[in-house]
């Protein structure tokens, strides 16, 4: 299945004090490795956006005003996460607003069994610790430096880094897809191009060698 990484930013903290979302960001990745697809759209809330949230994303009134609004784009939006698993930090959050924004147009909501909340793998996997998307970044050395303030489609770029660090994995620079077994994954790193020449020592390089350590080197008593 393939995933998504989801982020969004809307014109305040609450759906029930009647804000909207501004942003949606979404990038595809296919067996944790980013892909072409990416969904990306500015929005107008109808309302205006609140001071702190001005603070964090800096996206004015008048410039929301000339976008479109969420129902001309909703279709397209529920085509691109259709049948994929959703990857969002504080899911709960995201899910709330995207399913009030649906729920306004007589739309289905995003169902939460197909989510996958990152930061609540940070809990468990760091209790105790800040799991704010920044401090993963400093905890797992991703350079955040372009998040000046937060933007959909760079918090999703650097949630992408931190999901794969989440889960153990690194990003994927061989294919190993079309192998069937562990021989099949063998033979195909001996094969690959990406392997580097093993180049054994000849006889008179191992005499030299055996004499530098004789001659050259202090005992090491460690």
């Amino acid at each position: 299945m393939n995933e998504v990484i989801l982020d969004t930013e809307t014109t305040g903290l609450s759906v029930k004090e009647g804000h909207r979302i501004v942003e949606i960001g979404c990038i595809e990745i296919e067996n944790l490795t980013p892909n072409s697809k990416k969904f990306h759209c500015y929005l107008n809330p109808e309302r205006k956006v609140s001071e702190k949230a001005l603070e964090v994303h800096g996206y004015t009134d008048e410039f929301l005003s000339t976008k479109k609004k969420f129902k001309d784009i909703v279709d397209e939006f529920l085509l691109f996460i259709k049948d994929k698993r959703l990857v969002i930090h504080n899911a709960e959050f995201d899910l709330s607003h995207l399913n009030n924004e649906l729920a306004i147009l007589g739309k289905q909501k995003i169902k939460s069994d197909n989510v996958i909340d990152t930061l609540s793998l940070a809990r468990d996997k760091f209790p105790g610790s800040s799991t704010s998307l920044d401090a993963l970044c400093k905890r797992f050395r991703i350079d955040n430096s372009k998040r000046i303030q937060h933007t959909a489609l760079i918090d999703c770029e650097l949630l992408y880094k931190v999901y794969i660090n989440l889960i153990d994995q690194k990003e994927p620079s061989l294919d190993f897809k079309n192998t069937d077994n562990d021989k099949g994954n063998l033979n195909f790193i001996k094969n690959s191009k990406y392997c580097k020449k093993i180049i054994k020592a000849n006889p008179k390089e191992l005499t030299l060698h055996k004499a530098y350590l004789k001659d050259s080197l202090k005992k090491n008593f460690f």
